[in-house]
């Protein structure tokens, strides 16, 4: 795998550059209406993104962050699938080309790339800024309407990333049996609220029925052990911010958490784990409590003490959304 640190460190910068000529004031009038629309319920059929200012405050409200949630996500489906790598990539709704930036940062190499999306700021956008990154050489960027009319070309992976929740049920369900189609390998991510998770497991379902082995985050293809509507499965990681974006977002740590859920799912043969840390760990004097999803189709809580030995220090050293085994 590429460098983890070295892409992000290229995208900020990019964004940086970007962002020299907005002020924060301004900055933060775009993204306040940005995050209405984001959140609304009713679905839209018209882009979100209308123009280089909505487009640069988008950048700097969300690229950074849907990077984070994707790389984890495709990290976490290269460890079930070590020998594969994607020869070909298709984003859909990609809009400036976050999920781009992270299949380059999780796999060597460059290879043919098309971003689609509906908002020609967002694409025209995500092309100069990929023009930071070698790996993004080789990418077409392409304006399509994402829904039910969609067709894509085959290809080795599919990413579709905060999507979903744009979207109609019908349009939600042509576009995951299209990537179904189209790839021998498709990584959905969403935002990890209840709605996101309910928008994952649709689309996981759906990838099932269609033949297709679940490599992540779930360590086997069978129903979700979660009731419907008493829990949700989500994880978390850690995004840096820039002085800008802090302004941006009004806050005043040079971090944040996100939240998300994904699925990631191939039509060949998968590794997953054996069992995976679904909530954080609870570490405890001479105890650490781990909430797991095992391959016996269930979710439990183990606990590991001090007389386990190596397996209490891997306990310790164990995240939220990795992967476990009795024998780490």
């Amino acid at each position: 795998m590429n460098d983890p640190v070295a892409p992000a460190e290229t995208l900020r910068t990019a964004l940086a550059r970007l962002l020299d000529g907005l002020s924060p004031r301004q900055a933060a009038g775009a993204v306040e209406r940005l995050i209405g629309n984001y959140r609304g319920a009713t679905p839209t059929d018209a882009p979100i993104l209308r123009d280089r200012a909505d487009v640069v405050a988008y950048a700097a409200y969300r690229m950074p962050a849907t990077f984070e949630a994707v790389r984890s996500a495709l990290d976490a489906f290269a460890d079930a699938v070590p020998e594969w790598s994607p020869q070909g990539h298709v984003d859909v709704g990609g809009g400036t080309g976050a999920a781009t930036w992270a299949v380059a940062a999780t796999w060597d190499g460059e290879r043919p790339v098309t971003v689609l999306d509906w908002a020609e700021p967002a694409l025209a956008l995500g092309k100069e800024i990929a023009a930071a990154n070698p790996a993004l050489r080789n990418t077409s960027w392409r304006r399509a309407r994402i829904g039910s009319a969609l067709t894509l070309d085959p290809t080795d992976l599919v990413t579709v990333s905060y999507v979903l929740n744009e979207l109609t049920v019908p349009d939600r369900a042509a576009l995951v049996d299209a990537a179904a189609t189209a790839a021998q390998a498709v990584v959905i991510v969403e935002a990890g609220t209840p709605d996101g998770y309910a928008r994952v497991i649709e689309a996981r379902d759906r990838l099932v029925a269609a033949g297709f082995h679940i490599a992540a985050p779930c360590p086997h293809s069978a129903a979700c052990p979660i009731a419907p509507g008493e829990d949700w499965c989500h994880f978390s990681t850690r995004v840096s911010r820039s002085s800008l974006h802090r302004k941006v977002k009004g806050g005043s740590l040079p971090y944040e958490d996100e939240k998300f859920s994904y699925v990631a799912a191939a039509r060949f043969p998968v590794e997953p784990a054996p069992a995976r840390v679904v909530r954080r760990p609870q570490i405890r004097k001479g105890q650490v409590l781990l909430d797991l999803c095992e391959t016996d189709e269930q979710l439990r809580r183990t606990t590991v003490t001090k007389r386990h030995g190596d397996l209490y220090k891997a306990a310790r050293d164990v995240s939220w959304g990795d992967p476990w085994t009795e024998k780490a």
